[in-house]
C-alpha cells in the first residue's frame, strides 16, 4: 500500500466523507554537544529527512552515503551513522544524541 499524505474528503453539506490512510512516521528528538536541540522526522515513503531546527522547518534531501545515511540542504548536513549523528552546519560540526 503507498502512503498518502492525510486529506479529508468533504461533501458539499460539510459532512466528513473519509481519510485517506496516513503516513506511518517517526519523530526523534537530538541533543547536540555545542547546546543544540534539533527534531527529525521520517515519513514511509519519503526518502527525507524533515527537521526543525532553530525554530524553522527544513527539508534535507538523502544523498550517497558509504555508511549510514546522509542528508543535505545547502550548508546544513545531518550524517546518521551507527558509531552516532553528526550535524554539520557550515563549516561547523557537532555530535548529536537521540533521547
Amino acid at each position: 500500500m503507498r502512503c498518502h499524505k492525510r486529506i479529508g474528503l468533504i461533501v458539499t453539506a460539510g459532512v466528513f466523507a473519509g481519510w485517506l490512510p496516513a503516513c506511518a512516521q517517526t519523530f526523534t528528538t537530538y541533543h547536540c554537544r555545542d547546546g543544540s536541540e534539533f527534531v527529525a522526522a521520517f515519513y514511509e515513503g519519503d526518502k527525507r529527512a524533515h527537521l526543525q531546527l532553530d525554530g524553522k522547518a527544513i527539508t534535507l534531501a538523502k544523498r550517497l552515503s558509504l555508511a549510514g545515511a546522509r542528508y543535505v540542504k545547502g550548508d546544513i548536513t545531518l550524517r546518521i551513522t551507527k558509531a552516532g549523528t553528526t550535524l554539520k552546519r557550515g563549516k561547523t560540526s557537532t555530535e548529536c544524541a537521540a533521547d
